[in-house]
């Protein structure tokens, strides 16, 4: 092998792109769409999120992104709930491949509602409902409710960030 001295640009691009190739293998989340999520897990998410909060004239929860919302906070501050997404993910899936034989996403909204509606009572229900409904209510820099479209249908204005209020000093 060749001194580093001896390597020629060509040289040292292919062995910086396969050292970077390299280095990246290993990761699981590389080039993933979802920092915790599976895609499955944020489309139920979603299906779920839609249910609570259903669209009409404006987005449901998950159309607004309950899913990219709950996504990341499972990353951060909800990491404490990851193993009962995954759970309560996998238990709805099992009733509605038990009943009507598809899982939770491809039923329709009616029968997804049906099934939301024999569970209400359960701890991964009141869990989802609770997330959803920040995601779609709460303030937009928290990731959820993009473009403050839940606060534009209740026509809520948009609040000033504390301390970055526009003051006139002119008259002072």
């Amino acid at each position: 092998m060749k001194d580093r001295e001896d390597l020629d640009r060509r040289q040292f691009v292919q062995i910086a792109a396969v050292s970077a190739a390299a280095g990246t293998a290993g990761c699981s989340s590389a080039g993933a769409a979802y920092r915790v999520l599976t895609d499955h897990e944020a489309a139920t998410i979603r299906s779920l999120a839609n249910q609570i909060v259903p669209p009409d004239d404006y987005p449901g929860a998950g159309d607004a992104g309950a899913d990219r919302f709950i996504d990341t906070q499972l990353a951060g501050h909800y990491a404490r709930y990851r193993e009962a997404y995954g759970k309560g993910i996998t238990e709805i899936d099992e009733a509605a491949r038990g009943k009507h034989g598809a899982l939770f996403v491809e039923l329709e909204f009616d029968k997804q509602q049906a099934l939301l509606a024999e569970r209400e009572d359960t701890a991964f229900f009141r869990l989802i409902r609770e997330h959803s409904m920040q995601a779609f209510y709460g303030d937009p820099r928290h990731g959820g409710n993009p473009d403050a479209i839940s606060w534009r249908m209740l026509g809520v204005p948009d609040p000033p960030v504390r301390g970055r209020e526009q003051y006139d000093l002119r008259d002072l």
